[in-house]
Order: C-alpha cells, then sequence, then structure tokens
C-alpha cells in the first residue's frame, strides 16, 4: 500500500536552529531515505523550494486568483513529500517517524488513494 508523508515546517523554527543543526538533520534525512530506497520503501522524494516562492491559485465565481505563497494563516508550510509503500498506516507513520522534521513541523502521513479505482468509480475514460 502506498502512503504520502508530507513534511511541513515551521520556518521560524529552522532559522532558529543552532548553525549547522539544520544541515545535519538533511544528512539524516537523506540517510534514512536511502536507506528506505535499498529496501523497496521509498518511491520517490522530493524537497519543495521555499514558501516566498509558491503562488496559490483559487478560482471563485468563475474568477481566477493568484496570490504569493501558501495561506498566511499557516506557521507550518508544506516543504516536501514522501511517497512510500508500507504495509499499514501504522508502518507507515514509523517510517516517517524517523525523518527529523517533526521537531521543527510535522509529518502528515496519508494512503493514496488507487486512481484507477476512482476512474473506474466515476465512469470516467
Amino acid at each position: 500500500m502506498q502512503f504520502l508523508a508530507l513534511i511541513y515546517n515551521d520556518e521560524a523554527l529552522l532559522e532558529a536552529l543552532p548553525e549547522g543543526e539544520a544541515d545535519d538533520m538533511m544528512r539524516h534525512c537523506f540517510a534514512h531515505a536511502d536507506e528506505l530506497r535499498a529496501k523497496g520503501r521509498l518511491l520517490e522524494s522530493q524537497q519543495l523550494e521555499p514558501s516566498k516562492a509558491a503562488k496559490t491559485v483559487r478560482i471563485r465565481n468563475g474568477r481566477t486568483t493568484v496570490v504569493d505563497g501558501p495561506f498566511a494563516e499557516t506557521k507550518e508550510i508544506l516543504g516536501g513529500f514522501n511517497l512510500i509503500e508500507a504495509a499499514n498506516m501504522q508502518e507507515a507513520i514509523e517510517i516517517a517517524s524517523k525523518f527529523p522534521w517533526a521537531q521543527t513541523g510535522c509529518v502528515e502521513v496519508r494512503a493514496v488513494k488507487d486512481l484507477n479505482a476512482v476512474r473506474r468509480d466515476v465512469g470516467a475514460a
């Protein structure tokens, strides 16, 4: 079963880390990712550019609005993701808990839906 581990960071907490600690966390993250990839558990992993480079698009009543960045009310910003293979949610949580980013934000774990099943369910070609 596939799960997406969404990495959210509080950029203020990251910036407040002692010199070199963020790099240590990133090295740990790469080592963990390499181990998972070797075991066939990590299918994809990507880091996002900083939130200040993001744009948010909304369409309401036929009108498109584009604003800078993510939701302003949020402290924790989506920073990246890991697509993992796990037997169940508990195993996915165990894998996700080894990433260091829960210390500077959180790691949200969600099961990935089978889009082919959804396609069949809605009668799409």
